[in-house]
């Protein structure tokens, strides 16, 4: 049975610089809307909006090391909690790009919010989450390991606010 893929599937974690500067929000992901995400309002339909964030996610995810690899040897991250807002209408072929910023990170949570813009800075959309990263194969939550907690110093301190409009 297909499952659903992202457009970064198959791309690995590229290498990982302590000396790179990481720019606060991120700029990882961008997409314009097609067909299939247009409901019969003629906008993008919610469960969209959603699966564009995830894209999102999955970009950020490979940018500090989480990509098919990390995920064979039994680690991933598990969104517990979504809180989205709908600001505006995005129409089939309007472009979107997306920032995402780390709002928190524990042990073994992960808290990050995207906004989802479109054309010059319209914000179309906002989401924001919680994840915790797991051991796959207890099913249960596990503590992050370096890669994140005393390798990834400058994720922890990318905690600026996102603007609120």
């Amino acid at each position: 049975m297909p499952g659903i893929t992202t457009p970064y599937e198959g791309s690995s974690a590229g290498p990982w610089r302590d000396d790179a500067d990481i720019p606060a929000p991120l700029r990882l992901h961008e997409t314009a809307v097609c067909q299939d995400w247009v409901d019969y309002n003629g906008h993008m339909s919610e469960s969209a909006y959603l699966l564009v964030f995830g894209d999102s996610s999955d970009a950020f995810f490979r940018f500090f090391g989480v990509d098919e690899q990390y995920r064979a040897s039994g680690r991933s991250l598990y969104t517990v909690e979504t809180h989205l807002r709908h600001l505006r209408e995005a129409r089939l072929g309007d472009r979107l790009g997306l920032t995402l910023q780390v709002l928190g990170v524990d042990a073994k949570r992960l808290h990050i919010v995207h906004e989802m813009y479109g054309a010059g800075t319209e914000l179309v959309a906002t989401a924001e989450q919680l994840l915790l990263h797991a051991d796959t194969r207890s099913g249960r939550a596990a503590p992050f390991p370096g890669l994140v907690r005393r390798d990834r110093p400058q994720l922890r301190q990318k905690r600026a606010v996102p603007t609120r409009r």
